[in-house]
């Protein structure tokens, strides 16, 4: 029966295929497809994990045998056979081996995949007891992918997880068949996978329009809906499923008619991207002459290959953090870090390439093991420039990988989070500390011009000390929301309430801008601000002349500034600069 499921747009497009639901743990499974001649190995790799967890838990039994009632209650001896019994459950086993043998998943993938069919079993029975062993199932899956992986297997707090859902029937389709995710949540570093084109589109029960998965997502450019509560509830595994990113809808085994009603607006879109394209070698320029600077913000060395490919004048925003997540407390050391840096400048040809140091913490923790809730409010805690003044020796480690690969082309270092002089103080010592010691050790380096986000209130209210000691000021426009309206930005439940274009938002917006061109100071916005086409008009009126946006908007924002005129938006932007609803003023346009 066909149904629908409500939740955030955040990445537009339509994406049609299967739903792939990922099960909640804390362990990263890869996802990807295997040869045939691999299957026997992959399905021994499912067995040796296995193994490995019911010695481990043989050896528990053996403990707790030793000790009395008092030490070891029979409850937790239960526990331990009901565990032991999980792992040996021939549907859970034979499954495991389908989706390996029928569908080439590897082995992570497949186990997860099992995982999810039997515990939708575990929810349908009608004894309590029985229902609550789905979180056993859970725990004991988790301790066997730690095995696979390599890691401890020590027993964990028991993982409660309340879904009520229903049996998947499940049908045999080709590897060709397009896959969507469906998850509670999926971590950045889990993001990554969609880099490898292997799915089409996702959908998570939480987050908000501009947390990071979702950011990512559009830097991907894969249709996504954040926020939709129930999705991986109400979903089954291989159901069929659209989701129409631009509308924030998931439309669950669509009749027939949708079916074809989404094809076609599959088609259109691909007729407007087609059109966007002969866009590509025209000069940004508007109606009455202004040059505006588009340029692209990446994740990953690599992905300097799409900003070109989509007509970027460089890169506005290298996230360095992705260099850094899901190692398992491994940092990238020195050359390791040069290597990245330095295949991203030298990719882009001799565009300038601005490199953001470091801002791991709240919706970007290093490892998906880390558990944020350990800070009251991670968001407000040791983050991005904090962390890395904490840590001075890997805060030098990455300045001299910087520095180094800036002599290979045009390099900006970006400072996030800044809000203190003394951390300005101690960021710019460091930087001439790592350049002093490059230099004693006739290292190759090259120049690099210093710049600062401003995306804490306290930083836009500061903006001539700021000026004093960097080059240029980059706008991060989802964190300056954030924090100017106390709004978590990851979080559905306020996320109506996340309003750029709230009057201090725009204030603080307006007054970076106008302050950097009265100093002659460059300024950027590479929040998401910069890629969304209805504030276009808006950021021109304001004197904005550089955008820094994910590679697939730069086209679309590209025809919006061929079709303004900054001059006549001067006085309009002013209007809604003024007005106590800018929102009522914007639609006067």
């Amino acid at each position: 029966m066909t149904f629908s499921i409500h939740g955030l747009a955040v990445a537009r497009g339509i994406a049609i295929g299967r739903a792939v639901l990922v099960a909640s743990s804390r362990v990263d499974v890869a996802h990807y497809f295997i040869e045939p001649g691999q299957v026997e190995q992959e399905i021994e790799r499912v067995k040796r994990g296995r193994d490995a967890v019911v010695d481990e838990l043989h050896r528990l039994q053996q403990t707790i045998s030793q000790l009395g009632p008092k030490d070891a209650p029979h409850e937790l001896r239960a526990l331990l056979d009901v565990h032991l019994m999980l792992l040996q459950d021939e549907e859970m086993v034979g499954g495991v081996k389908h989706w390996i043998r029928d569908r080439l998943y590897n082995a992570e993938w497949a186990l997860t995949t099992q995982l999810e069919v039997v515990a939708r079993q575990f929810d349908e029975m009608e004894d309590e007891y029985l229902r609550e062993r789905k979180a056993d199932l859970e725990q004991i899956t988790e301790k066997v992918l730690r095995a696979m992986q390599g890691q401890s297997t020590t027993s964990v707090l028991p993982v409660v997880v309340a879904r009520k859902t229903a049996t998947a029937e499940l049908q045999l389709e080709d590897t060709d068949t397009p896959l969507v995710l469906i998850a509670h949540e999926i971590s950045p570093s889990d993001m990554l996978q969609f880099k490898q084109g292997l799915f089409a589109g996702f959908v998570t029960d939480v987050g908000g329009k501009t947390s990071h998965t979702a950011i990512v997502a559009r830097s991907m450019d894969i249709p996504a809906v954040v926020g939709a509560r129930t999705a991986s509830q109400l979903v089954r595994q291989d159901d069929w499923v659209i989701i129409d990113g631009n509308a924030g809808v998931v439309i669950v085994d669509p009749s027939p008619i949708i079916l074809a009603e989404y094809q076609y607006k599959q088609r259109q879109l691909e007729l407007e991207r087609s059109r966007l394209a002969r866009l590509l070698k025209t000069p940004a320029v508007t109606l009455d002459g202004e040059k505006v600077e588009l340029l692209a913000n990446i994740e990953m060395p690599e992905d300097a290959l799409g900003a070109m490919k989509a007509g970027a004048a460089g890169v506005g925003l290298f996230r360095s953090e992705f260099l850094f997540m899901g190692r398992h407390g491994r940092l990238p050391d020195e050359d390791e870090q040069y290597r990245a840096y330095r295949r991203a400048v030298e990719g882009m040809g001799g565009l300038p390439v601005t490199i953001r140091t470091v801002d791991i913490g709240a919706d970007k923790p290093m490892d998906s093991t880390v558990i944020e809730g350990s800070h009251l409010n991670p968001a407000l805690g040791l983050r991005a420039i904090r962390w890395s003044l904490a840590d001075p020796a890997m805060f030098l480690t990455q300045l001299r990988a910087i520095l180094r690969a800036a002599a290979h082309g045009p390099v900006k270092m970006l400072i996030p989070m800044l809000a203190h002089l003394s951390e300005i103080r101690q960021t710019v010592a460091l930087v001439e500390q790592a350049r002093a010691e490059l230099q004693r050790e006739g290292a190759s380096f090259g120049s690099v011009t210093l710049g600062a986000m401003i995306e804490i209130p306290a930083a836009a209210l500061m903006l001539k000390t700021f000026l004093k000691h960097f080059d240029y000021l980059s706008l991060g426009t989802n964190d300056l929301i954030q924090y100017t309206l106390a709004i978590d930005r990851a979080d559905e439940s306020v996320a109506h309430l996340y309003d750029p274009l709230h009057p201090a938002v725009l204030r603080l917006v307006s007054d970076t801008i106008a302050e950097c061109r009265a100093q002659g100071k460059e300024v950027s916005v590479c929040g998401e601000m910069a890629g969304d086409v209805a504030m276009t008009r808006l950021l021109l009126g304001l004197g904005l002349r550089s955008f820094s946006m994910h590679p697939a908007q730069i086209l679309a924002v590209k025809q919006e500034v061929l079709r303004a005129d900054a001059g006549k938006l001067t006085p309009w932007a002013r209007q809604v600069l003024e007005a106590d609803e800018p929102a009522s003023v914007m639609g006067a346009l």
